[in-house]
């Protein structure tokens, strides 16, 4: 892809991962076909704070009611966006998706019954600076079974949506957390064939950036395209 490092396909998860039941329908039936990028592909889309709201990297209070706030455990996730060579990576939109406290979605088809946090939302985001750092406070979610197998769980997991400086640094992907012993167990996980590229997805806790009698720390640092890149969810090629 013109100006733009190459994607290493076997960093990332096959589309067909027979672990992971519902990849067998969503996998592809035939190769994937390569076009050249547009320029619009290559220059846009382009963001600044302004498209932001007061409290869009706040998910413990943006869904709430006046004077409430989400319930569980409060935690500041932090890090920086770079291309493979380090080069940060200014305004970049960086949205947030996530399961509440107990580990349930606020979606009208959410399956699990687990309850609903009244002041939780469960989305969000942040756009990057000129150094490429971001940051967003909110709970940390909880694990829930899925329909995968007879007793799979997904372990405690962020999702990230990063529209780079560039649609050709398009990247979804989730973020996980430190010691979850669920993430080993995890049909999803397993489809990701190195334990590398598994570890880049795991954010180390960062007490020193903590917030005394408040919030927990973790880092979760993404590489935007080339070999080291920061892991698709379960895409070959992006989207």
């Amino acid at each position: 892809m013109s100006g733009f490092v190459a994607r290493d396909r076997l960093w990332h998860p096959p589309a067909l991962a027979h672990a992971y039941r519902s990849s067998l329908a969503r996998s592809p039936r035939a190769a994937p076909v390569s076009f050249p990028t547009t320029l619009s592909e290559e220059t846009g889309p382009v963001f600044g704070d302004g498209v932001l709201g007061e409290l869009d990297n706040d998910l413990i209070h943006n869904f709430a009611a006046e004077g409430k706030s989400a319930i569980g455990p409060r935690i500041l996730v932090q890090g920086r966006v770079t291309d493979e060579f380090g080069r940060p990576q200014p305004g970049v939109l960086v949205e947030v998706w996530q399961a509440n406290a107990g580990g349930r979605y606020r979606h009208k088809r959410e399956g699990y019954l687990a309850p609903l946090d009244p002041n939780f939302g469960g989305c969000g985001r942040c756009v990057t600076d000129a150094e490429g750092f971001y940051e967003f406070r909110t709970v940390q979610p909880g694990p829930y079974p899925w329909p995968n197998g007879g007793n799979d769980w997904r372990p405690a997991h962020i999702h990230f949506s990063l529209l780079g400086g560039a649609f050709a640094q398009r990247l979804i992907t989730q973020m996980y957390f430190e010691g979850d012993p669920l993430i080993w167990r995890c049909p999803i996980v397993g489809a990701i064939p190195s334990t590398e590229a598994i570890q880049r997805l795991i954010a180390p806790l960062d007490m020193e950036a903590a917030v005394p009698f408040d919030a927990r720390a973790y880092r979760f640092d993404i590489v935007l395209r080339g070999r080291r890149q920061t892991v698709f969810e379960n895409r070959r090629d992006g989207l």
